[in-house]
């Protein structure tokens, strides 16, 4: 790719620009250019962990007779990936105000096989049925996506086995467990030729051939030979690599990761500007105060310290302060031991 100088100064006058070189059902690679590393990496996170979807949390098994015990069955419907198409319309199960389940906040699945014939069956996540009322007809429907229709295999059974329960999924996100994950993988580089000297790179003879360029490479200019360190340089391309785990398409995933930030840099400023009455933003803050806000003689906020013993006195004693142990570094106290 040739760089443009006059290009790149126009993008930063934008700000955050985003070029999209893949995207299929499976995955998506894209560049973002002109931002912070904060940022990219805070978005690479969300993505990973803060993003809602459905997932079965809850198994009512009432036949078993399969070689697999009921918490393994239960562990392998849970990682299962569910349709999230419209989770956003859902509530949290906690939030919810109905009494145990509802089309607001839950999915059920049913699952009933029995192996009737000679030879051993195989059941699989095609086998999973909703049938509660939904939000749209693909929500909480299992991810298929191999040639043959199937989906993953859930378990086996041998003649005369039989396996009976109920699932309830509901929404989460994967800070709580992973089976929410909505992507499998996100890869996450940048400075490819490693200008910025981040990457201490091992070789046992020559660092180039042992280390092949990344696809990203061409991206950007290499170093020239004798070229000077930048030691102001900081990263501002990064390239990323969504793997979708099928519950959501990797461009969704991408669009409500920047959401999730959106929405809590939202609730952070409500937090500021609303906190206790006050408008946090003009100096009516009511919350914990760092050193620096000093009202007292001592410069700290007028607690007594160790360093100082105006204002108010600290759960440690200022100065003849009297503790149950005797005369500490923090008081003047008596007992029995001083």
């Amino acid at each position: 790719m040739d760089y443009d100088p006059m290009v790149m100064d126009d993008a930063e006058a934008m700000g955050p620009v985003v070029k999209i070189s893949q995207a299929d059902s499976v995955r998506v690679k894209y560049q973002l250019a002109n931002a912070d590393i904060s940022f990219a990496n805070s978005l690479r996170r969300v993505m990973l962990a803060e993003i809602p979807t459905l997932a079965i949390d809850l198994v009512e098994i009432e036949e078993n007779s399969s070689v697999l015990a009921d918490e393994f069955v239960a562990h392998r419907l849970g990682l299962i990936p569910l349709n999230s198409e419209g989770v956003d319309s859902m509530f949290f199960s906690r939030d919810c105000d109905c009494d145990s389940t509802c089309e607001r906040c839950t999915v059920t699945l049913t699952l009933h096989a029995k192996c009737t014939g000679d030879e051993n069956m195989h059941v699989f996540a095609r086998d999973l049925v909703p049938t509660s009322e939904r939000i749209n007809s693909v929500l909480g429907n299992p991810i298929i996506s191999d040639p043959d229709g199937l989906g993953p295999l859930i378990l086996k059974l041998r003649p005369g086995q039989e396996v009976k329960l109920v699932c309830i999924a509901k929404k989460g996100i994967a800070k709580e467990h992973a089976k929410w994950a909505p992507s499998a993988a996100i890869g996450f580089e940048y400075d490819p030729h490693n200008k910025l000297h981040h990457i201490d790179l091992w070789y046992e003879q020559d660092a180039k051939a042992e280390w092949p360029p990344s696809e990203y490479a061409e991206w950007e200019e290499p170093p020239q030979e004798g070229e000077p360190f930048d030691y102001d340089a900081v990263p501002n391309r990064f390239y990323f690599n969504v793997e979708s785990a099928g519950s959501l398409p990797p461009d969704v995933i991408v669009s409500e990761g920047i959401k999730v930030i959106q929405q809590k840099l939202a609730g952070l400023i409500h937090e500021l500007s609303e906190g206790d009455g006050g408008d946090g933003m003009n100096g009516d803050y009511g919350g914990p105060r760092s050193p620096e806000y000093a009202t007292g003689a001592d410069g700290f906020g007028g607690y007594t310290t160790p360093f100082g013993n105006g204002g108010n006195q600290s759960s440690w004693g200022g100065a003849g302060g009297t503790t149950p142990y005797g005369t500490t570094p923090y008081g003047g106290g008596q007992s029995s031991w001083s």
